[in-house]
């Protein structure tokens, strides 16, 4: 399987993504848009921003878990990962999101074709 950006609609009609390994593991989610095309801008900031080591930060959930969220360079959340069990694991999430991101394709659920 190839990485892939999955576009799906949600309960309330509006719009999300996943990145997707190429193992079939999500590595990022996204906030929800109100619309498709800020949706595909979305992707667009993850492919632009996802080699830029300074776009990471590492979080703790109240769990304990490590977690970590990709920002654009204006500092808004592009996306956030799940909870991880060690540090370790969480880093190489982030290794997936550099590796996969800029070059997975879109496939769109939303409508039921390919982007």
């Amino acid at each position: 399987m190839k990485p892939a950006f999955e576009i799906k609609r949600t309960h309330d009609e509006k719009f999300m993504f996943n990145l997707k390994a190429a193992n079939d593991e999500i590595v990022l989610t996204s906030q929800t848009y109100t619309s498709k095309e800020a949706c595909e801008h979305g992707i667009a900031s993850v492919k632009e921003n996802a080699a830029l080591n300074e776009r990471y930060e590492e979080k703790t959930g109240t769990n304990g878990k490590p977690y970590f969220v990709l920002h654009a360079a204006n500092k808004l959340v592009i996306g956030k990962s799940q909870l991880y069990a060690s540090r370790e694991d969480m880093h190489k999430g982030i290794a997936s999101v550099k590796k996969n991101g800029p070059i997975a394709e879109v496939v769109d659920w939303s409508s039921g074709v390919l982007a």
